[in-house]
């Protein structure tokens, strides 16, 4: 991404610019604008890495990944919370069509997401308190959280206001079952994916 391609059509958009600065100049860094404020999480491990590498085969077995849904990863979500707010979900399923989405700063509509999912990493409150009213006020009809630090799957379902009415977290030996609404019956075997999440480093 160049400093011409990203700089230019945000003149008047301050927090933007800066974030895309930001971004430039921290490569691997993850930047996002919520609620005003700018959001920047260091580049992910190669746990964190593994387990998102896990994640996206039960979706493709699925057939989630075809010709009416994409599974992605890194793919800007626009927020309606702020003027310059947007996020950017470790991994979405959205709409075939999103391209046609597209508003700026390589952000798509929330209409087009069907699914967000986030692996957390060392600051994981933002995906566990933040994002939650982010993407629910986005309208994202399913928000998942890994949550490697408590060892727990997050399943939001049914954004009403600033929350999900439906909030479940599973524990290690349940599989999960995400709901028919985002294109295919995916499963998700918790321990799997959380131990592909953890570390195997010598302390």
């Amino acid at each position: 991404m160049s400093a011409t391609a990203v700089e230019q059509p945000h003149g008047e958009r301050p927090l933007i610019a800066e974030a895309n600065r930001l971004m430039e100049r921290n490569p691997g860094y993850r930047v996002e604008i919520i609620g005003g404020l700018i959001l920047v999480s260091p580049p992910p491990d190669v746990a964190h890495a593994r387990a998102l590498g896990r994640l996206t085969h039960p979706f493709i077995a699925a057939g989630i990944d075809g010709s009416e849904t994409e599974v992605l990863q890194g793919v800007g979500l626009w927020l309606p919370s702020g003027t310059e707010d947007y996020a950017i979900p470790d991994l979405v399923v959205v709409d075939a069509d999103i391209e046609d989405h597209f508003v700026e700063n390589n952000c798509y509509e929330p209409v087009a997401f069907q699914l967000v999912l986030e692996v957390t990493s060392s600051n994981w409150k933002a995906d566990l308190q933040i994002k939650v009213a982010a993407y629910a006020d986005a309208k994202v009809p399913v928000y998942v959280v890994v949550d490697r630090k408590h060892q727990r799957l997050h399943v939001l379902t049914n954004p009403e206001g600033s929350t999900y009415t439906t909030y479940r977290i599973h524990a290690p030996g349940e599989i999960v079952t995400l709901p028919d609404s985002i294109g295919a019956k995916v499963s998700l075997d918790v321990a799997e994916i959380l131990e592909a999440g953890q570390s195997k480093r010598t302390p």
